[in-house]
């Protein structure tokens, strides 16, 4: 699965898109490895997340606020 079209940093946002054939062939994919990637992205995530952002969220889930 490749998005076809390039990315102009300094000229738009990036933008995720993918085709119905493109989605198709993921929802062939075995679950295990569609669990795999997943947690891949959650990790990047949480790495990349600034302390202050994971405080909130922190606080968020706590109910504080």
């Amino acid at each position: 699965m490749t998005d076809e079209r390039p990315i102009k940093a300094d000229s738009e946002p990036l933008l995720y898109y993918k085709s119905k054939e493109d989605i198709i062939e993921y929802r062939k994919k075995p679950i295990q490895l569609k669990l795999q990637w997943l947690q891949v992205q959650m990790e990047f995530f949480h790495n990349a997340m600034p302390e202050k952002a994971k405080k909130i969220r922190d606080r968020l889930r706590a109910g504080a606020i």
